[in-house]
């Protein structure tokens, strides 16, 4: 059967040697780990206990992942496995697993942000906004120039904007649900993973 999941088979806290009862079971087998890389989708179905399925996903390359402060959910493509609190050597094999970090295509978030709110993001120094005109009704118009009274994005969100790429934490398990979806980093919690990968 392989792979067992029980606990018969440890040393007691002191150290003695526990005397197993009875053999493996089914319902404490474990498997091998999905090991999700980034490429082509490929989602493999496994039967689980009580005829229930678990979608394995060998391969990845978009996700569902939110802005959280903006409240904006957008499908963006994954670029690059960045930092890993548990393992070093997932990072180097670009292995997608939950609470990882991340980079994603910030494209359809700046899209969204510049539609929603009528002014650019991610500008260069020396740049100059270079939006485009539509045709809107008055009520839109009025709309978004009293949403340009909010304040501005954080400048260290702004700064990967320039970039094109954002920085992310996976929050769903690829292994399990078949899916890589999270949420963009933004405030202490950006500060404080930037300053671990400048560590690494």
């Amino acid at each position: 059967m392989g792979i067992c999941r029980d606990s018969r088979h440890k040393r007691r806290e002191t150290g003695g040697r526990r005397q197993s009862i009875h053999k493996k079971r089914k319902f404490e087998m474990g498997r091998q780990p999905a090991m999700t890389k980034i490429g082509t989708k490929k989602v493999q179905i496994i039967r689980g206990r009580g005829n229930n399925s678990k979608f394995r996903a060998q391969r990845l390359e978009t996700g569902n992942f939110s802005w959280g402060t903006e409240v904006c959910t957008r499908k963006v493509r994954i670029l690059d496995v960045n930092y890993n609190a548990s393992n070093n050597e997932l990072v180097r094999t670009k292995t997608l697993v939950k609470g990882a970090i991340i980079l994603i295509d910030a494209h359809p978030f700046k899209a969204w942000y510049e539609s929603h709110y009528g002014r650019a993001i991610g500008l260069k120094k020396g740049m100059k906004p270079e939006l485009e005109e539509k045709k809107v009704s008055n009520h839109v118009t009025r709309k978004v120039a009293l949403r340009q009274k909010q304040p501005k994005i954080e400048q260290a969100l702004d700064d990967q904007f320039v970039g094109g790429r954002l920085f992310a934490k996976i929050t769903s398990r690829p292994g399990q649900s078949g899916r890589c979806d999270g949420y963009v980093l933004e405030g202490k919690e950006l500060d404080f993973y930037k300053k671990q990968m400048a560590k690494k």
